[in-house]
């Protein structure tokens, strides 16, 4: 398993992303764990800013799932943020785990933990711990 490891502050996120982009080539699902305010949807919104997606970048917390198309293939990207679902049965009764594995898709999957039995191979990692309150940590491993 490849991992990255990077410390950073707040004002270097777009520079994670491009350091992270490297390791979600050929990756279908992207999750990203960490505690509330960690950073996790700034760094979502820096990725699909370096994937070339254009306008406001939000957190799906209300609305589970948002969705965005790649300027440059076309391919699908779905947000998640599970933070409010219980439970892998009630993700996959709302149909979510169709998009997981989906052609041409990439899911960015923000507090994951309910659904990590159904991410079984090409999924990037990431976790996002606090080191102050301008300093992060970012571990990014690679399950192929």
């Amino acid at each position: 398993m490849n991992t990255l490891i990077i410390e950073y502050s707040l004002d270097q996120v777009a520079m994670v992303a491009k350091q992270c982009a490297y390791f979600m080539q050929d990756i279908s699902v992207v999750t990203l764990t960490g505690s509330l305010g960690a950073g996790k949807t700034s760094l979502v919104s820096a990725i699909l800013k370096n994937w070339g997606v254009q306008g406001p970048v939000i957190s799906p917390t209300f609305t589970y799932v948002n969705s965005y198309r790649l300027p440059e293939d076309g391919r699908q990207v779905y947000h998640f943020d599970l933070y409010r679902l219980e439970t892998q049965s009630a993700f996959e009764q709302a149909g979510f785990n169709e998009y997981i594995y989906a052609d041409k898709t990439i899911c960015l999957v923000e507090w994951p933990e309910i659904i990590m039995p159904l991410l079984t191979h090409g999924v990037c990692h990431i976790s996002i711990e606090f080191l102050g309150l301008e300093k992060r940590r970012l571990t990014c491993s690679l399950k192929k």
